[in-house]
């Protein structure tokens, strides 16, 4: 035998001598408690964190900060060239590209600055745009006022000016960017201009409409109105006073090219693996995962997500600690902290794509998403049938726990599990409950209940150490329910049955799902649409529609305006009640 194979034999057995050894003087268990798990959602949801956005700095600042937190207790890294992270493409964005450009024609033409002068709009479409100026007031058609900017002009193949917001007189019509430009493309516009102060970022406008447009400083907006003798401040009392549209063209002729660069938006998992300490077992894993991603800064205010879902990114860093702490697992543990889950489920997919351990080497995922709110000592897991056994597994678990144990079947609710389920393996998912804080910006850590944290974690470890001794639960494949068993709102309110991206700052409402047989999708949305108005009233974050369904009723028919790829829809939508 030769001696590079007598060292690898040494080797070998010197590993599994060690990992004999670490099985044997495995420490006592010491379970998370109430305060260290309360200490890591008071942090992951403390304001420099701004809410956790995918892809942001403050979720790249909670990454590090959970890097840092599994480096400290000893799992090896388990992302990208020998760091805990595991980056994937969160979305797509642009970017100004070199040929976009803004010139005011005439006998000495003059170029525009873009980025002080004027923008394009993120979700612009891409062209070149040459035309007589025509200002068209604040660029709206409000039919129940009998009001109409473009009555009385012809912006056909021309470049359309408007004013932002609405006129003084109808203070109580709240117009959005997205209208105006449908209403400018209706009306045959070549091109689309809103003055605006300060200038939108290109993400701040990333709803497309399949019309040429940007935003420009009033400043700026004057050098086109010089032909006219007007000034934006001007025609901005004119109409005021007046009360009436007051559209005219203005004599000027300009140019805009718009010129996009497609960017890739970037998030990362954090992944910490702990191996194990069976020779003949730790080729297999049991996953830990929770997503620490949320809004971020959702209608400009920052939802900090204290239980959705630092609790249970918190329980995950408690349980791997625990376990690190005591010497290891037989089978391997690799703890997932998913990014993109408020924006579908990305990070998870990403990592059921590219898993540390196969799909087919993994016995288990228990997926902690919002368990920080635990009432009446109530836990809820789902997915006990979706391996065999683990029904009757978290049963033992949490024998002798003074608990209301709700055990569901099925593993379909919309949260990381899911997409390790898709993939193959048995899933559970622990959660404490839906509450009016869901997605607000009252989810806050002084409405945590850290003693509620420390019983799932309790729970979950007992979980967690009989699946590291017993076979492998089978994969059980289950048929989905006709409905997903989460949604938002209270109990007994109405639901459209959407998911929606997070974090997202762009106008109108950005759907990245809509659920199965539910009522959005018998109205004909899909994921990616826009909703720009619900039963009238402009949606322009989450917060707004959830306002919008408190009012209603199960059974009550709301209007819906919405967009998709660029082009404007309508549909009718009958609400139905949360199960």
């Amino acid at each position: 035998m030769s001696r590079r194979r007598w060292r690898l034999l040494l080797l070998l057995l010197a590993f599994f001598v060690a990992s004999s050894v670490a099985a044997q003087e495995r420490t006592k268990l010491v379970l998370p408690g109430a305060e260290e798990l309360v200490a890591d959602v008071r942090t992951l949801a403390a304001s420099e964190m701004e809410g956790r956005g995918a892809g942001t700095p403050g979720g790249d600042l909670a990454g590090r900060y959970i890097a840092d937190r599994l480096a400290a207790m000893g799992l090896r890294p388990g992302g990208d060239c020998g760091t805990y992270f595991q980056s994937f493409v969160l979305s797509v964005g642009t970017r100004s590209g070199p040929g976009s450009m803004l010139e005011v024609l005439g006998p000495a033409p003059r170029t525009l600055t873009l980025g002080s002068d004027w923008t394009q709009y993120g979700g612009s479409a891409v062209g070149d745009q040459s035309g007589e100026v025509v200002f068209v007031g604040y660029g709206m058609v409000v039919g129940e006022r009998s009001y109409d900017d473009y009555a009385g002009v012809d912006v056909r193949g021309k470049i359309a000016l408007a004013l932002d917001g609405a006129p003084a007189h109808l203070s109580d019509v709240r117009p959005s960017r997205l209208e105006k430009l449908v209403a400018a493309r209706r009306h045959g516009a070549g091109a689309l201009l809103v003055v605006t102060d300060p200038l939108p970022s290109l993400d701040a406008t990333a709803a497309s409409v399949h019309l040429v447009s940007g935003a420009i400083a009033p400043a700026a907006a004057d050098r086109l109105l010089e032909p006219s003798g007007k000034t934006i401040a001007g025609l901005r009392a004119a109409l005021a006073s007046a009360r009436t549209p007051g559209s005219f063209a203005l004599g000027a002729s300009a140019r805009i090219k718009i010129d996009l660069e497609k960017e890739d938006r970037h998030a990362a998992n954090v992944i910490g693996i702990l191996p194990g300490t069976d020779p003949a077992r730790a080729g297999e894993a049991v996953v830990l995962g929770a997503h620490y991603d949320h809004l971020g800064r959702s209608g400009g205010v920052v939802h900090p997500g204290a239980d959705d879902n630092a609790s249970g990114t918190a329980v995950v860093l408690g349980i791997a600690r625990a376990l690190a702490a005591a010497g290891g697992t037989p089978r391997t543990l690799v703890a997932v902290l998913f990014s993109g889950e408020e924006e579908g489920l990305i990070g998870s997919a990403y990592y059921a794509r590219h898993p540390i351990v196969g799909i087919d080497h993994t016995v288990a995922m228990l997926n902690f998403d919002m368990v920080g709110r635990m009432r009446d000592r109530r836990l809820q897991v789902e997915g006990v049938d979706s391996g065999t056994g683990l029904r009757e597994l978290v049963k033992e678990a949490a024998a002798g726990e003074p608990l209301d144990l709700v055990l569901g079947d099925t593993p379909f609710a919309p949260s990381d599990h899911a997409s390790l389920y898709g993939a193959g393996a048995p899933v559970l998912f622990f959660f404490t409950g839906q509450h009016d804080d869901y997605h607000a910006p009252s989810d806050t850590a002084d409405k945590i209940n850290g003693v509620g944290m420390a019983e799932v974690a309790k729970v979950a470890l007992g979980v967690v150490e009989r699946l590291q001794g017993a076979p492998r639960p089978a994969y059980v494949k289950l048929s989905p329910p006709r409905q997903a068993p989460r949604y938002s709102g209270a109990p007994g309110s109405a639901f459209l049955g959407i998911a929606v991206y997070g974090g997202d700052d762009s106008d109108g409402l950005r759907l990245a799902s809509v659920m199965s047989g539910a009522a959005a999708e018998r109205g004909g949305l899909h994921g990616g649409d826009v909703i720009l108005r619900l039963d009238g009233q402009l949606i322009d974050n989450f917060a707004e529609l959830r306002r919008v369904l408190a009012q209603k009723r199960p059974g009550d028919v709301v209007s819906v305006v919405y967009l998709r790829n660029g082009d404007d829809h309508a549909t009718s939508i009958t609400l139905d009640a949360r199960p």
